[in-house]
């Protein structure tokens, strides 16, 4: 059944005649800080840098090689971590396996699966605009064959979205670094200390100490070399070593415990920034350029000290009603009207 709608000659005139004016609609924002204002109790993290620069790739790491430029490279776990180091200007950020032990609270770096792995290079991508971000392949992720390497790879890559991928090894693993680079993933290389097979290097030990063994890291930063990475990292090696060992590659070298002579440096965020409590283990080779324990440590203390003694929140911390509404509103209340 249809029913008919009858309009008033009125508003058919002012809804048809082309001559008629449109109604003024009020503007959604009078003002630029109003459209700008939030009232929400959180707000997204990031902001642009106060110095914007180029992306970072594999071409600007060579022309920085090239240049003898050292290479920048720290670690990052999550999106504030990876924020304030990209806006400190690092070249290089790595979700590195550490994250297990600094941010999920592990033993040691053999626990962290490539599911947790994907989601902090996720978390760290979506904060980095500059630098060239790189994510580990954690233990576990690799080892069985070149092609489970691969498929590892391709996932850090296509779900965590970083521009390249580390593994550790060097002779023995340089089928498995040509099967990735080959597939056009960018691989960086980790030989001397490899943290995921402590256990079989008879725990956290310098390697490189003894001719053979120092022969063994130059041979494996060779093979990763020739297997297309397009840097290494060497961990835990006497400076001497690494530096001729530097000068024997063509490719950079990135130290953590190897002395001056690398053509770049990583240290584990957490441990520079001292974002750890008293007492607990730190590296030799670790310099500590901050104390963020201490300074989160005194905010969080004297922020319960002000609510325990309610200083927090004051006046300017809280928002206002006008007088007129409040007085109807106890009015209400006293009168039990609600």
């Amino acid at each position: 059944m249809s029913r008919s709608i009858t309009i008033p000659r009125t508003l058919q005139t002012s809804l048809f005649s082309p001559k008629a004016p449109l109604p003024a609609v009020a503007p959604l924002f009078t003002s630029r800080s109003q459209c700008q204002t939030r009232q929400s109790s959180h707000s997204p993290l990031g902001t642009p840098p106060a110095a914007p620069r180029k992306k970072v790739t594999i071409n600007t790491l060579r022309a920085l090689h090239q240049k003898d430029e050292p290479i920048t490279m720290i670690t990052a776990h999550d999106f504030p971590s990876a924020h304030v180091a990209d806006h400190a200007g690092m070249d290089i950020i790595l979700v590195g396996d550490s994250l297990a032990m600094v941010a999920l609270g592990m033993q040691d770096t053999s626990e962290v699966v490539l599911e947790e792995m994907i989601l902090h290079c996720r978390s760290v991508s979506r904060a980095t605009n500059a630098a060239f971000t790189i994510g580990d392949l954690p233990m576990g992720s690799y080892e069985i064959a070149p092609e489970q390497a691969l498929e590892s790879a391709i996932r850090v890559v296509k779900e965590g979205r970083v521009q390249a991928v580390k593994l550790e090894g060097g002779v023995d693993f340089a089928p498995t670094i040509q099967k990735i680079t080959r597939a056009g993933i960018p691989v960086l290389g980790h030989v001397g200390l490899t943290p995921q097979r402590q256990h079989a290097i008879g725990g956290f030990r310098v390697q490189g100490k003894t001719t053979t063994s120092a022969i063994k890291v130059l041979e494996d930063a060779l093979a990763v070399q020739a297997a297309g990475c397009f840097a290494v990292v060497l961990e835990a090696v006497p400076a001497e070593v690494a530096a001729l060992v530097t000068k024997k590659l063509k490719i950079p070298t990135i130290g953590i415990g190897a002395g001056n002579g690398c053509s770049g440096q990583v240290l584990v965020q957490v441990d520079m920034s001292g974002n750890f409590p008293p007492g607990r283990f730190v590296p030799k080779f670790v310099k500590q350029y901050g104390n963020v324990w201490a300074e989160s440590m005194k905010a969080i203390e004297t922020y319960k000290s002000e609510v325990k003694s309610r200083q927090y929140p004051a006046p300017a911390h809280t928002y206002p009603m006008p007088p007129t509404e409040l007085a109807e509103f106890e009015r209400i209340v006293e009168s039990h009207q609600v």
